[in-house]
Protein backbone atom coordinates (compact mmCIF):
# COMPACT_ATOMS: atom_id res chain seq x y z
CA UNK A 1 0.00 0.00 0.00
CA UNK A 2 2.84 2.64 -0.25
CA UNK A 3 3.96 4.48 -2.48
CA UNK A 4 5.61 7.54 -4.36
CA UNK A 5 2.81 10.77 -4.98
CA UNK A 6 2.68 9.79 -8.86
CA UNK A 7 1.66 6.24 -8.27
CA UNK A 8 -0.88 7.88 -6.03
CA UNK A 9 -3.31 9.12 -8.99
CA UNK A 10 -2.86 5.85 -10.90
CA UNK A 11 -5.84 4.45 -9.50
CA UNK A 12 -8.80 6.12 -8.40
CA UNK A 13 -8.52 6.91 -4.47
CA UNK A 14 -11.04 4.74 -2.53
CA UNK A 15 -11.34 6.86 0.77
CA UNK A 16 -13.47 5.75 3.46
CA UNK A 17 -15.28 9.17 5.61
CA UNK A 18 -17.01 8.99 9.01
CA UNK A 19 -18.89 12.43 9.96
CA UNK A 20 -20.77 12.34 12.82
CA UNK A 21 -23.09 15.39 12.59
CA UNK A 22 -24.14 18.32 10.75
CA UNK A 23 -20.91 20.03 11.72
CA UNK A 24 -18.85 17.23 10.45
CA UNK A 25 -20.78 16.92 7.43
CA UNK A 26 -19.98 20.54 6.48
CA UNK A 27 -16.56 20.14 7.46
CA UNK A 28 -16.30 16.94 5.32
CA UNK A 29 -18.28 18.35 2.35
CA UNK A 30 -15.86 20.79 1.78
CA UNK A 31 -12.75 18.71 2.35
CA UNK A 32 -14.18 16.63 -0.76
CA UNK A 33 -14.42 19.04 -2.80
CA UNK A 34 -10.66 19.88 -2.67
CA UNK A 35 -10.71 15.21 -3.23
CA UNK A 36 -12.51 15.89 -5.84
CA UNK A 37 -10.59 18.44 -7.94
CA UNK A 38 -7.09 16.78 -7.04
CA UNK A 39 -8.26 13.28 -7.79
CA UNK A 40 -11.81 13.36 -10.14
CA UNK A 41 -12.42 9.67 -9.77
CA UNK A 42 -12.07 9.51 -6.20
CA UNK A 43 -14.57 6.98 -4.60
CA UNK A 44 -15.52 7.72 -0.71
CA UNK A 45 -18.11 6.10 1.25
CA UNK A 46 -18.99 5.38 5.16
CA UNK A 47 -21.03 7.72 7.01
CA UNK A 48 -22.30 11.20 6.48
CA UNK A 49 -24.76 13.73 5.18
CA UNK A 50 -25.93 15.61 2.78
CA UNK A 51 -23.24 17.96 2.14
CA UNK A 52 -20.59 14.64 1.33
CA UNK A 53 -23.43 13.44 -0.94
CA UNK A 54 -23.28 16.32 -2.61
CA UNK A 55 -19.77 15.41 -3.70
CA UNK A 56 -20.59 12.22 -4.63
CA UNK A 57 -20.21 10.49 -1.09
CA UNK A 58 -22.25 7.08 -0.90
CA UNK A 59 -23.61 7.10 2.72
CA UNK A 60 -24.11 3.68 4.34
CA UNK A 61 -25.27 4.96 7.20
CA UNK A 62 -26.36 9.03 7.77
CA UNK A 63 -24.24 11.00 10.30
CA UNK A 64 -27.53 11.69 12.76
CA UNK A 65 -26.46 8.14 14.39
CA UNK A 66 -23.80 9.85 15.71
CA UNK A 67 -25.45 13.49 16.71
CA UNK A 68 -25.44 12.50 20.45
CA UNK A 69 -23.36 14.55 22.98
CA UNK A 70 -22.84 14.17 26.65
CA UNK A 71 -22.10 11.15 28.28
CA UNK A 72 -25.29 9.84 30.06
CA UNK A 73 -26.95 10.75 26.37
CA UNK A 74 -24.95 8.92 24.68
CA UNK A 75 -25.20 5.61 26.86
CA UNK A 76 -28.98 5.90 26.00
CA UNK A 77 -27.63 5.18 22.47
CA UNK A 78 -24.53 3.16 23.17
CA UNK A 79 -25.57 -0.60 21.69
CA UNK A 80 -27.45 1.23 18.19
CA UNK A 81 -23.98 3.20 17.92
CA UNK A 82 -21.12 0.35 19.04
CA UNK A 83 -22.77 -2.04 16.23
CA UNK A 84 -22.98 1.06 13.81
CA UNK A 85 -18.96 0.96 14.23
CA UNK A 86 -18.43 -2.84 14.56
CA UNK A 87 -20.43 -3.48 10.97
CA UNK A 88 -18.43 -0.59 9.66
CA UNK A 89 -15.15 -2.01 10.71
CA UNK A 90 -15.58 -5.67 9.39
CA UNK A 91 -16.86 -4.05 5.93
CA UNK A 92 -13.72 -1.71 5.77
CA UNK A 93 -10.99 -4.40 6.91
CA UNK A 94 -12.53 -6.80 4.05
CA UNK A 95 -12.52 -4.25 1.60
CA UNK A 96 -9.73 -2.10 2.14
CA UNK A 97 -9.67 2.20 1.57
CA UNK A 98 -6.89 3.88 0.71
CA UNK A 99 -7.39 6.04 3.28
CA UNK A 100 -9.40 6.57 6.41
CA UNK A 101 -10.79 10.16 7.07
CA UNK A 102 -12.53 10.76 10.59
CA UNK A 103 -14.27 13.68 10.76
CA UNK A 104 -14.69 14.57 14.51
CA UNK A 105 -16.65 12.68 16.42
CA UNK A 106 -13.52 11.05 18.42
CA UNK A 107 -15.17 8.78 20.52
CA UNK A 108 -16.15 6.63 17.53
CA UNK A 109 -13.64 7.68 15.22
CA UNK A 110 -10.29 7.41 17.30
CA UNK A 111 -10.93 3.31 18.13
CA UNK A 112 -11.82 2.47 14.59
CA UNK A 113 -9.02 4.61 13.21
CA UNK A 114 -6.74 2.15 15.56
CA UNK A 115 -8.11 -1.05 14.15
CA UNK A 116 -7.70 0.25 10.67
CA UNK A 117 -4.53 1.40 11.23
CA UNK A 118 -2.99 -1.76 13.20
CA UNK A 119 -3.65 -3.11 9.29
CA UNK A 120 -1.89 -1.33 7.22
CA UNK A 121 -4.74 1.56 6.39
CA UNK A 122 -3.48 5.25 6.61
CA UNK A 123 -5.62 7.39 8.87
CA UNK A 124 -6.06 10.79 9.05
CA UNK A 125 -8.34 12.78 11.43
CA UNK A 126 -9.82 16.17 10.67
CA UNK A 127 -10.50 18.00 13.63
CA UNK A 128 -8.09 17.87 16.70
CA UNK A 129 -9.80 16.59 19.55
CA UNK A 130 -9.95 19.56 22.27
CA UNK A 131 -7.29 18.25 23.84
CA UNK A 132 -6.63 21.93 25.24
CA UNK A 133 -9.98 22.11 26.46
CA UNK A 134 -10.51 18.53 28.69
CA UNK A 135 -9.66 15.45 28.46
CA UNK A 136 -6.03 15.67 27.63
CA UNK A 137 -5.28 12.04 27.74
CA UNK A 138 -6.68 11.66 24.30
CA UNK A 139 -3.52 13.09 22.70
CA UNK A 140 -2.35 9.10 23.13
CA UNK A 141 -4.90 7.55 21.80
CA UNK A 142 -5.04 10.26 19.36
CA UNK A 143 -0.67 9.01 18.65
CA UNK A 144 -1.73 5.20 18.35
CA UNK A 145 -5.17 5.63 15.70
CA UNK A 146 -3.77 8.04 13.47
CA UNK A 147 -0.83 8.57 10.86
CA UNK A 148 -1.85 12.93 11.12
CA UNK A 149 -4.29 15.85 12.36
CA UNK A 150 -5.96 18.41 10.15
CA UNK A 151 -5.86 21.10 12.91
CA UNK A 152 -8.69 23.91 12.34
CA UNK A 153 -7.27 25.96 14.86
CA UNK A 154 -3.25 27.36 14.58
CA UNK A 155 -2.51 26.48 18.46
CA UNK A 156 -2.93 22.84 17.68
CA UNK A 157 -0.35 21.67 15.84
CA UNK A 158 2.27 22.38 17.61
CA UNK A 159 0.53 21.00 21.16
CA UNK A 160 0.14 17.98 18.85
CA UNK A 161 3.69 18.01 17.63
CA UNK A 162 4.67 18.09 21.27
CA UNK A 163 3.21 14.74 22.40
CA UNK A 164 4.70 13.12 19.11
CA UNK A 165 1.54 13.61 16.58
CA UNK A 166 1.82 14.74 13.09
CA UNK A 167 -0.27 17.83 12.49
CA UNK A 168 -1.32 20.60 9.99
CA UNK A 169 -2.90 23.78 10.48
CA UNK A 170 -5.66 23.82 7.60
CA UNK A 171 -7.66 26.77 8.76
CA UNK A 172 -11.23 26.92 9.27
CA UNK A 173 -13.22 25.56 6.28
CA UNK A 174 -16.66 27.60 7.85
CA UNK A 175 -14.30 30.91 7.24
CA UNK A 176 -14.30 30.42 3.42
CA UNK A 177 -18.01 29.57 3.26
CA UNK A 178 -19.10 32.26 5.70
CA UNK A 179 -16.96 34.81 4.00
CA UNK A 180 -19.27 33.99 0.60
CA UNK A 181 -22.29 34.10 2.87
CA UNK A 182 -25.15 36.93 2.04
CA UNK A 183 -25.01 40.20 3.64
CA UNK A 184 -26.78 41.59 6.55
CA UNK A 185 -29.00 43.53 3.72
CA UNK A 186 -29.47 40.20 2.13
CA UNK A 187 -30.50 37.83 3.99
CA UNK A 188 -33.08 40.10 5.95
CA UNK A 189 -34.84 40.52 2.42
CA UNK A 190 -34.67 36.78 1.83
CA UNK A 191 -36.57 36.61 5.33
CA UNK A 192 -38.83 39.44 5.01
CA UNK A 193 -36.82 41.73 7.74
CA UNK A 194 -36.50 45.62 7.38
CA UNK A 195 -32.89 46.87 7.83
CA UNK A 196 -34.52 49.01 11.32
CA UNK A 197 -35.99 45.36 12.83
CA UNK A 198 -34.37 44.31 15.89
CA UNK A 199 -33.63 40.95 14.90
CA UNK A 200 -32.36 38.16 17.36
CA UNK A 201 -31.36 34.65 16.23
CA UNK A 202 -32.43 31.71 18.36
CA UNK A 203 -30.25 29.07 17.62
CA UNK A 204 -30.46 25.86 20.02
CA UNK A 205 -28.53 23.57 18.56
CA UNK A 206 -28.98 20.44 16.39
CA UNK A 207 -28.92 17.49 18.60
CA UNK A 208 -32.57 15.92 19.75
CA UNK A 209 -30.80 16.41 23.42
CA UNK A 210 -29.58 20.07 22.36
CA UNK A 211 -33.42 21.13 22.20
CA UNK A 212 -34.75 19.17 25.16
CA UNK A 213 -32.10 21.22 27.47
CA UNK A 214 -32.64 24.09 25.72
CA UNK A 215 -35.19 25.38 23.23
CA UNK A 216 -38.14 25.89 25.76
CA UNK A 217 -35.01 27.98 27.97
CA UNK A 218 -34.43 30.38 24.99
CA UNK A 219 -37.97 31.14 23.70
CA UNK A 220 -38.77 31.88 27.29
CA UNK A 221 -35.79 34.35 27.15
CA UNK A 222 -36.76 36.01 23.82
CA UNK A 223 -40.29 36.32 25.38
CA UNK A 224 -38.28 38.59 28.01
CA UNK A 225 -36.28 40.56 25.25
CA UNK A 226 -39.64 41.06 23.46
CA UNK A 227 -41.22 42.48 26.46
CA UNK A 228 -38.13 45.28 26.59
CA UNK A 229 -38.17 45.28 23.25
CA UNK A 230 -41.63 45.70 21.10
CA UNK A 231 -41.66 44.73 17.88
CA UNK A 232 -38.58 42.00 18.13
CA UNK A 233 -38.05 39.91 15.38
CA UNK A 234 -36.59 36.47 16.21
CA UNK A 235 -35.31 33.59 13.50
CA UNK A 236 -35.01 30.27 14.53
CA UNK A 237 -33.25 27.51 12.32
CA UNK A 238 -34.60 24.13 12.71
CA UNK A 239 -33.09 20.85 10.82
CA UNK A 240 -36.66 19.09 10.17
CA UNK A 241 -36.21 16.21 11.95
CA UNK A 242 -36.45 18.14 15.51
CA UNK A 243 -38.72 20.77 14.15
CA UNK A 244 -41.61 18.93 16.27
CA UNK A 245 -39.55 18.60 19.21
CA UNK A 246 -39.23 22.26 18.70
CA UNK A 247 -42.52 23.67 17.84
CA UNK A 248 -43.59 21.45 21.00
CA UNK A 249 -41.39 23.64 23.57
CA UNK A 250 -42.18 26.72 21.46
CA UNK A 251 -46.06 25.69 22.77
CA UNK A 252 -44.99 24.43 25.96
CA UNK A 253 -43.21 28.22 26.68
CA UNK A 254 -46.36 29.79 25.34
CA UNK A 255 -45.91 31.05 21.93
CA UNK A 256 -43.56 33.98 20.74
CA UNK A 257 -45.17 36.57 18.41
CA UNK A 258 -42.59 37.63 15.66
CA UNK A 259 -41.07 34.45 15.73
CA UNK A 260 -39.91 32.71 12.53
CA UNK A 261 -38.71 29.00 12.33
CA UNK A 262 -36.52 28.28 9.29
CA UNK A 263 -35.74 25.21 7.41
CA UNK A 264 -31.93 24.75 8.37
CA UNK A 265 -30.56 28.07 6.80
CA UNK A 266 -28.77 28.97 10.16
CA UNK A 267 -26.32 30.49 8.13
CA UNK A 268 -29.22 32.99 6.48
CA UNK A 269 -30.39 33.20 10.25
CA UNK A 270 -26.88 34.62 11.51
CA UNK A 271 -26.03 36.89 8.60
CA UNK A 272 -29.59 38.47 9.44
CA UNK A 273 -29.68 38.97 12.90
CA UNK A 274 -27.81 41.72 15.54
CA UNK A 275 -27.67 39.19 18.69
CA UNK A 276 -27.24 35.65 18.66
CA UNK A 277 -28.80 33.48 21.51
CA UNK A 278 -26.78 29.94 21.03
CA UNK A 279 -25.74 27.06 21.98
CA UNK A 280 -22.36 26.45 22.47
CA UNK A 281 -20.62 24.16 19.99
CA UNK A 282 -19.40 24.87 16.35
CA UNK A 283 -22.28 27.11 15.90
CA UNK A 284 -20.45 29.50 17.83
CA UNK A 285 -17.66 29.98 15.64
CA UNK A 286 -20.00 30.26 12.74
CA UNK A 287 -21.65 33.08 14.63
CA UNK A 288 -17.92 34.36 15.17
CA UNK A 289 -17.55 34.46 11.77
CA UNK A 290 -20.56 36.56 11.13
CA UNK A 291 -19.07 38.64 13.59
CA UNK A 292 -21.93 38.50 15.49
CA UNK A 293 -22.07 39.77 19.37
CA UNK A 294 -24.11 36.34 21.19
CA UNK A 295 -24.81 34.79 24.48
CA UNK A 296 -23.62 31.52 24.82
CA UNK A 297 -25.66 28.71 26.61
CA UNK A 298 -25.77 25.09 27.50
CA UNK A 299 -27.20 22.62 29.84
CA UNK A 300 -27.14 18.61 29.70
CA UNK A 301 -28.15 16.27 32.74
CA UNK A 302 -26.69 16.80 35.56
CA UNK A 303 -24.49 13.77 35.89
CA UNK A 304 -22.82 14.54 32.26
CA UNK A 305 -22.72 18.37 33.70
CA UNK A 306 -20.57 17.23 36.71
CA UNK A 307 -18.29 14.32 34.43
CA UNK A 308 -17.37 17.11 31.93
CA UNK A 309 -16.26 19.28 34.77
CA UNK A 310 -13.53 17.35 35.91
CA UNK A 311 -12.32 17.32 33.04
CA UNK A 312 -12.31 21.02 32.16
CA UNK A 313 -9.07 22.81 31.90
CA UNK A 314 -9.88 25.72 30.54
CA UNK A 315 -12.10 28.44 32.04
CA UNK A 316 -13.71 28.93 28.66
CA UNK A 317 -16.19 26.43 26.53
CA UNK A 318 -16.80 28.61 23.42
CA UNK A 319 -15.24 28.62 20.71
CA UNK A 320 -14.60 32.50 20.37
CA UNK A 321 -13.81 33.02 24.12
CA UNK A 322 -11.22 30.00 23.44
CA UNK A 323 -9.68 31.95 20.55
CA UNK A 324 -9.47 35.07 22.17
CA UNK A 325 -8.14 33.56 25.45
CA UNK A 326 -10.78 36.12 27.68
CA UNK A 327 -14.60 36.02 27.84
CA UNK A 328 -15.22 38.05 25.24
CA UNK A 329 -18.63 36.97 24.90
CA UNK A 330 -20.81 35.97 28.02
CA UNK A 331 -21.37 31.67 28.96
CA UNK A 332 -24.35 30.90 30.58
CA UNK A 333 -23.74 27.44 31.68
CA UNK A 334 -26.08 24.59 33.55
CA UNK A 335 -27.94 26.20 35.95
CA UNK A 336 -26.62 30.25 34.92
CA UNK A 337 -28.52 29.21 31.33
CA UNK A 338 -31.74 30.06 32.87
CA UNK A 339 -34.55 32.60 30.80
CA UNK A 340 -33.65 35.52 33.07
CA UNK A 341 -30.24 35.71 32.56
CA UNK A 342 -30.13 34.62 29.12
CA UNK A 343 -32.41 37.63 28.72
CA UNK A 344 -30.29 40.05 30.54
CA UNK A 345 -27.05 39.15 28.51
CA UNK A 346 -29.31 39.68 25.30
CA UNK A 347 -29.96 43.06 26.60
CA UNK A 348 -26.70 43.80 27.88
CA UNK A 349 -25.97 43.71 24.21
CA UNK A 350 -28.54 45.73 22.51
CA UNK A 351 -28.46 48.46 24.65
CA UNK A 352 -24.53 49.11 24.21
CA UNK A 353 -23.62 49.85 20.48
CA UNK A 354 -20.09 50.68 21.12
CA UNK A 355 -19.83 47.23 22.78
CA UNK A 356 -21.12 45.57 20.23
CA UNK A 357 -18.68 47.43 17.59
CA UNK A 358 -15.82 46.61 19.33
CA UNK A 359 -16.95 43.26 19.87
CA UNK A 360 -17.46 42.85 16.18
CA UNK A 361 -14.11 44.43 15.45
CA UNK A 362 -12.41 41.32 17.27
CA UNK A 363 -14.56 38.63 15.88
CA UNK A 364 -13.69 40.12 12.34
CA UNK A 365 -9.93 39.28 13.58
CA UNK A 366 -10.40 35.88 14.42
CA UNK A 367 -11.80 35.14 10.80
CA UNK A 368 -9.05 36.75 9.08
CA UNK A 369 -6.77 34.76 11.00
CA UNK A 370 -8.82 30.96 10.21
CA UNK A 371 -9.26 32.11 6.37
CA UNK A 372 -7.18 30.14 4.46
CA UNK A 373 -7.08 27.74 1.44
CA UNK A 374 -8.20 24.79 3.34
CA UNK A 375 -9.66 21.96 0.68
CA UNK A 376 -6.06 22.48 -1.04
CA UNK A 377 -3.92 22.42 2.61
CA UNK A 378 -5.80 19.40 3.45
CA UNK A 379 -5.61 17.57 0.07
CA UNK A 380 -1.71 18.46 0.49
CA UNK A 381 -1.35 16.83 3.81
CA UNK A 382 -3.33 14.08 2.55
CA UNK A 383 -0.65 13.44 -0.56
CA UNK A 384 1.57 13.36 2.00
CA UNK A 385 0.80 10.66 4.15
CA UNK A 386 -0.48 8.35 0.96
CA UNK A 387 3.38 8.75 -0.24
CA UNK A 388 4.52 7.69 2.88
Amino acid sequence: MQGHAPAISSAPLSLAMVAGETSGDLLAGLLLEGVRARWPDAQAFGIGGPKMQEQGFDAWWPHEKLAVRGYIEVLRHYREIVGIRRQLRTRLLAQPPRLFVGVDAPDFNLDLARDLKAQGIPCVQFVCPSIWAWRAHRVHRLRASVDHVLCLFPFEPELLRAAGVAATFVGHPLAQVIARAPSREAARAALGLSASDTVLALLPGSRASEIAHLAQRFVQAAQLVAAERPGLRCVLPAIPSLRPAIEAAIAQAGGLPGLQILQGQSHLALAACDVTLIASGTATLEAALFARPMVIAYHMHPLSWWIMQRKRLQPWVGLPNILAGEFLVPERLQEAANPKQLAHDVLAWLDDPARMQRVQNQLAAQRQTLQLDTPELCVHAIEEVLAR
